[in-house]
């Protein structure tokens, strides 16, 4: 998938960052719909997307799209080869140890999906002995190797997930709730059986460990901004994530 650069003109300085091209390179994994994914232009899209840029023209900055695997945003964090995620990344305990987050900006809970023809699986105990799909990095994966005797099955993206669990190659699929409804209200076949805190802040920005400050400071003031001025709420109409 080829990753989609966006530019916006504005004055970087205001932005508070700077390196070789003068533009904040936003990683992202473009296979988490409706925060972003490939759409039908090959494009990345997404409710992340629209923030970044909606974000951009707040705060004043010029920013470039690069799509990578989820488990691999913060080691490229650190390793300087990009300067913030937007991922639908949730702000937990040890992330927050590594990184620097924005405040939260969308929060959630962890979903527990099944086949619907499954009578077998209503709760966390049905689960022992049992395998689980996850995508691999996120807080699900986490949630999922605490949860006695279960087989965790990580894969590179939760379409993966879904569909291994769709031909009976796993049991439950393990996903945020935001992105599991859209998975559920698409394929009757399944259904949900538990859901849970995922015990994060919920959706924030990352930026590496004590840098980029004075514009963390600037998105925070920007996405408040966005709510007051109603922006945020069409995005969240547009996403379906009212």
């Amino acid at each position: 998938m080829k990753s989609f650069f966006k530019f916006i003109v504005a004055a970087c300085v205001a932005a508070g960052f700077s390196h070789a091209a003068d533009v904040l390179r936003v990683g992202t994994n473009a296979a988490y719909p409706p925060f972003e994914f490939i759409d039908e232009q090959n494009k990345i899209a997404g409710f992340d997307m629209d923030l970044i840029d909606a974000l951009s023209k707040k705060v004043g900055f010029e920013y470039k799209i690069v799509n990578m695997s989820f488990d691999g945003l913060i080691p490229a964090l650190k390793a300087g080869k990009i300067d913030a995620v937007a991922a639908a990344m949730s702000a937990t305990p040890d992330r927050i140890k590594a990184v620097s987050f924005t405040k939260p900006y969308y929060t959630t809970e962890n979903l527990f999906i099944k086949q619907a023809k499954n009578g077998d699986l209503t709760s966390k105990q049905n689960l022992e002995g049992k395998k689980i799909a996850v995508q691999l990095g996120t807080v699900q994966e986490i949630a999922a190797r605490t949860i006695k005797g279960v087989k965790v099955m990580p894969n590179e993206d939760i379409f993966a997930a879904i569909m291994a669990l769709k031909n009976g190659k796993v049991d439950a699929v393990l996903v945020d709730s935001s992105i599991g409804y859209g998975y559920l209200n698409k394929n009757k076949d399944l259904a949900e059986f538990l859901k849970e805190p995922d015990g994060s802040e919920g959706f924030s920005i990352a930026f590496d460990k004590n840098k980029h400050t004075d514009l963390i400071a600037k998105i925070n003031q920007a996405v408040e901004e966005l709510k007051n001025d109603g922006t945020y709420d069409k995005l969240l109409e547009k996403y379906d994530l009212k």
